[in-house]
């Protein structure tokens, strides 16, 4: 079994796509994220069979948000399908909700605190509450862990003042936006090297372009893996 603090996304249009993928990249990598923008292309029945069939982790990356009674119903269901890691929003009520679907089950539940395409600006223009993004991180982080959350999903440069958190004890930090040195930032804002966002606390990190945007996406996440402190 590979080093499962890489999480590749398989951010690809469909489960067919998803499969060649993880077929190219083979047992160099063990955690795959299935996220929203595949739901309609098999991503469901994707996770399913990398889980079942190939042994694989699976990190499902749907963002829930809604009333806690939908939260709960969709949790529950998806927890049917022995997964590991779920995301939802990070506001108490889902979080709350998320673990009442999730009981009986192994399922994790991550507790999104800022998404990491976004910056002061693009909160502004949300109508989110003032202050530095750090300070609003730390704080959505620290309620859903009271909430019950299993873990967080916070950028890198975040990781450090998360884990700082007494209520961060034992707790997941797992950080999208990381990127190896020289890689294109695409749409990410708040990124670091997979190297320092685990040696500032972070337990797992997610690459996506980097690897399947690759020539050779084995030789990319085995780059990536060979980096890791």
């Amino acid at each position: 079994m590979s080093d499962d603090r890489l999480i590749v996304a398989l951010d690809v249009p469909n489960a067919l796509d998803g499969l060649n993928l993880a077929a190219k990249i083979g047992d160099a990598v063990s955690f795959y994220k299935i996220g929203l923008g595949m739901l309609t292309g098999g991503g469901l029945a994707l996770a399913n069979e990398l889980k079942q069939d190939h042994g694989k982790r699976i990190f499902l990356d749907m963002k829930l948000f809604d009333i806690g009674a939908t939260v709960e119903a969709a949790v529950r269901g998806l927890a049917q399908f022995d997964l590991d890691f779920l995301t939802v929003h990070g506001d108490p009520h889902v979080v709350r909700a998320a673990k009442e679907g999730a009981v009986g089950s192994d399922l994790k539940i991550l507790a999104v605190t800022v998404l990491t395409s976004l910056d002061r600006a693009d909160l502004d223009a949300c109508l989110i509450k003032g202050g530095g993004i750090p300070d609003l991180v730390s704080e959505r982080a620290d309620r859903a862990f009271e909430a019950g959350a299993d873990g967080v999903i916070a950028s890198p440069q975040e990781a450090a003042l998360v884990r700082r958190l007494p209520s961060a004890n034992d707790k997941l930090i797992v950080t999208p936006g990381v990127r190896p040195d020289g890689a294109a930032l695409g749409d990410q804002k708040r990124v670091a090297t997979p190297a320092k966002a685990l040696q500032d606390g972070a337990d797992h990190i997610v690459v996506g372009r980097p690897i399947w945007q690759a020539e050779n996406p084995r030789a990319s996440a085995e780059a990536i893996l060979a980096e890791l402190p």
